[in-house]
């Protein structure tokens, strides 16, 4: 990978609210190959990172009266507003640029999950993954603040493994 520079990897805030954990890399592939690894997400491809963790949340809350997983994905890499993603519903698409997924699942809150991809210097992405949590009550900030720990480890890998399968495709890309 490259020299991240002045790019915060990592940073968790609140604002009115809401709990945001938002996290950054440089990503050595343009846009459109980051954000077709982003819309790719979810389904047969999984979320590259503990996809045994994302399956027993899904088992959980199909066990507590929720979606689960049970539902993939309408197309394996073609996402649009609306569409089904697991236990995530589409909210927001702008190609090459942006989706933002909101939680379907059971949740003492509400949870939304974004991606975002920008131009920078040359053939390079920053991509930020950026997670929100608007706790409802006590029992919401417990939640969040218990599992910050795994979810930490699991946005961490889901992002670094999306950089890492961009950058794979554009070297292929670029050596066939």
């Amino acid at each position: 990978m490259t020299s991240q520079g002045d790019v915060v990897p990592v940073a968790l805030s609140t604002q009115e609210g809401m709990i945001i954990e938002r996290r950054q890399q440089i990503v050595p592939a343009p846009p459109d190959v980051v954000f077709k690894m982003i819309s790719r997400l979810g389904g047969q491809t999984g979320w590259l990172y503990l996809n045994w963790a994302w399956r027993l949340r899904g088992w959980i809350d199909r066990l507590v009266g929720g979606v689960g997983l049970r539902r993939g994905r309408r197309d394996p890499e073609v996402v649009r507003i609306g569409d089904a993603l697991d236990f995530w519903r589409v909210e927001a698409v702008e190609p090459d640029q942006r989706m933002l997924l909101r939680a379907e699942m059971k949740l003492p809150g509400r949870a939304w999950l974004q991606f975002e991809t920008h131009s920078h210097s040359g053939e390079q992405t920053r991509l930020v993954q950026a997670a929100f949590f608007a706790p409802k009550g006590l029992f919401g900030l417990a939640y969040w603040y218990l599992l910050y720990p795994i979810h930490r480890l699991i946005f961490a890998g889901m992002i670094r493994n999306l950089a890492q399968r961009a950058m794979e495709i554009t070297m292929k890309g670029k050596y066939e």
